[in-house]
């Protein structure tokens, strides 16, 4: 069972894609919280949700008080999932944009974010993450002090994080390894 942790809609449970999927665990995404809020202030964040699968990670944000969320992902029945959520829990803020991350990513916005939250499957090589991460600064979706967040597997090699970002010590929770860094 998926839920959310924290905020003004602790403990509502979420629906989670039927396969294809791995949700972040209570524990992991608790942690990740714990982490972000020790050092940042939730309230009135504007929050990127890639590879958003049920959407656990940028609605347990909205829950927490960011202002808003969008959350990408490519797979239609999968961004229906996260509409379903976004509707039950009644969160202001919240908008999926349905498609590929990097074609997401390499359209740009004029509105930064300041937390990234990238949960890619497990078997998204690092490369490809890497070009994610060059790519949010590359098209104006970060700006000083915006805070990254990538779930990988702990058997993963470490991102090689672009010129820019200045990393947080990584954590590790079992086989999920938190690779945290700010952009400077």
């Amino acid at each position: 069972m998926t839920r959310i942790i924290g905020g003004v809609a602790g403990g509502r449970r979420l629906w989670v894609p039927p396969r294809g999927t791995r949700p972040t665990t209570d524990r992991v995404r608790e942690s990740l919280f714990n982490i972000v809020s020790a050092r940042r202030q939730l309230t009135g964040l504007a929050v990127l949700d890639l590879y958003a699968g049920s959407g656990a990670l940028g609605l347990e944000a909205l829950s927490r008080g960011a202002a808003s969320a969008l959350f990408v992902e490519a797979d239609r029945r999968t961004a229906a999932v996260i509409a379903r959520n976004i509707k039950a829990l009644g969160l202001p803020g919240a908008v999926v944009r349905r498609g590929m991350v990097a074609a997401v990513l390499a359209a740009g916005t004029s509105a930064p974010v300041d937390l990234v939250l990238a949960d890619p499957p497990y078997d998204v090589g690092t490369a490809d993450i890497d070009a994610v991460l060059a790519a949010l600064s590359a098209h104006g979706w970060v700006r000083q002090g915006t805070v990254a967040v990538v779930e990988r597997p702990v058997t993963g090699a470490p991102l090689a994080w672009p010129e820019g970002w200045t990393r947080w010590p990584e954590r590790v929770y079992g086989d999920t390894r938190l690779e945290l860094a700010e952009w400077c």
